[in-house]
């Protein structure tokens, strides 16, 4: 059978040295910190700007709230809660939960402590695109939304004996200040020193950012340490997944020796996995296989293939959520903000931290606590048409095309009555042959 160049079809799509790969994927990663902090930039400017100011009634009784001085979550406490926590507490779970019980002995200290800081590092990452996302958006928002606050006729202190002067819409129809007016008949707070910032932040309560900002750190937090606790619904397994696939260096374990099923372990498959199997030729390792096996003779007592956390555990996953919600509901009783302001300001943090939590780390319940791996050195910058992950190579693509075609051609050789052999071999003929290289570029293990 001819022998397909793989590796020599992957350097027509450019490869690179180790050296240079590791600087590529470093680097596409130190821009995403860029992006992140040019969110934080430009949300921290639209913070300290003027918003948009709504025109409002001076008879509204929901702008008739006091203004609260000493509000129960101060902007200080914010920050540290929803910020400074989970910068704290990502580190010290990261570097004495991973990478759990399933390293193998022999492993190299470098490699546990590279694996250890690769968590850390894009448990940090996520956390910032959540939140500086969340602060981007909600400062945008408030901005151009300039929706007054409860307490807005408290914080304007309006100049009523001008009031015909000032009046931009409605209809007089009763004696009275029931038309709306803009915000210009505010003579701010006379008691307070900075009684302009103080008027101006008035127009800024849709969306509530202490909502937003707190979801989107605890939120965050929450999902962070129910991946790392193992705190997930239990499950039905939709497909069997090889143990090894969950292990902290898989490539080192030493139980991936490829050979048969012992007899005990046949007897138990499946007539439906004993056919696939004498027809695959799949040998598989032996751990994943007696796994497969045991699996398959509890598949009559579903019960048994998962069970629910300690509670206890489940709690400590719920604290910073529950937190979150205190500080949200906290801006209902300081009368800073409406109710519907509150919720979407609490939907956009939620959802930053769910999206930010995904986008570094794999499911709850199935990615069995990591976070993925680093990009490929081929695709640290781009990917484009054709690319089945930024995770892997352009080798590996082609060799992942390469095989799915040769499975296609051997299952229809076999439908056909045709040796696999033959069809593999024929469907390799349009390949250069005899090309060999050296190995290309590999994804960088963390």
């Amino acid at each position: 059978m001819s022998r397909i160049p793989l590796r020599s079809i992957a350097r027509r799509h450019g490869g690179a040295s180790s050296k240079a790969g590791g600087i590529a994927i470093i680097s596409s990663y130190v821009f995403d910190w860029v992006i992140v902090l040019v969110l934080l930039g430009v949300a921290g400017f639209l913070n300290g700007h003027a918003p948009n100011r709504r025109p409002f009634s001076l008879e509204d009784p929901t702008i008739s709230f006091p203004y609260t001085v000493h509000e129960t979550v101060p902007s200080w406490l914010l920050i540290t809660l929803s910020v400074v926590v989970p910068v704290v507490l990502i580190p010290i779970i990261s570097l004495l939960l991973v990478p759990g019980h399933t390293v193998p002995s022999g492993t190299p200290k470098s490699l546990i402590w590279r694996r250890k800081l690769w968590e850390l590092h894009v448990g940090w990452l996520g956390l910032a695109v959540s939140v500086g996302g969340t602060w981007f958006i909600t400062n945008g928002i408030k901005n151009m939304a300039g929706k007054p606050r409860p307490d807005l006729l408290a914080r304007c202190n309006p100049d009523f004996e001008n009031y015909a002067n000032f009046v931009v819409g409605g209809v007089d129809v009763a004696s009275g200040f029931q038309r709306l007016v803009s915000a210009d008949i505010c003579r701010g707070m006379a008691n307070m020193a900075d009684a302009q910032s103080i008027l101006e932040d008035g127009f800024r309560s849709y969306p509530s950012g202490h909502s937003s900002s707190s979801a989107a750190g605890l939120v965050y937090l929450s999902l962070f340490v129910a991946s790392k606790f193992a705190i997930g619904f239990p499950f039905l397994a939709l497909s069997s997944i090889s143990a090894p696939t969950f292990k902290a260096f898989p490539s080192r374990d030493g139980s991936r020796n490829h050979y048969p099923l012992s007899q005990n372990d046949e007897q138990q498959l499946h007539p439906q996995d004993q056919h696939r199997r004498s027809h695959s030729g799949y040998t598989g390792d032996a751990a994943a296989q007696r796994l497969f096996a045991s699996h398959n003779a509890l598949l009559t007592s579903a019960r048994q293939q998962a069970a629910a956390p300690p509670l206890y555990l489940l709690a400590l996953t719920v604290v910073p959520f529950f937190t979150s919600v205190f500080i949200a509901t906290s801006r209902w009783f300081d009368f800073r903000h409406h109710g519907f302001d509150i919720l979407f300001g609490f939907f956009i943090g939620t959802t930053c931290a769910f999206f930010a939590f995904r986008w570094y780390h794999m499911p709850i319940m199935r990615g069995a606590g990591w976070a993925w791996g680093p990009r490929s050195a081929d695709k640290a910058w781009w990917a484009g048409v054709g690319s089945l992950s930024y995770a892997t190579d352009w080798e590996a693509d082609v060799e992942g095309g390469m095989r799915q075609r040769m499975t296609r051609d051997s299952n229809i050789a076999m439908e056909e009555g045709v040796k696999p052999e033959t069809a593999i071999e024929t469907s390799g003929n349009y390949e250069a042959q005899g090309e060999e290289s050296a190995d290309g570029p590999s994804r960088r293990s963390f």
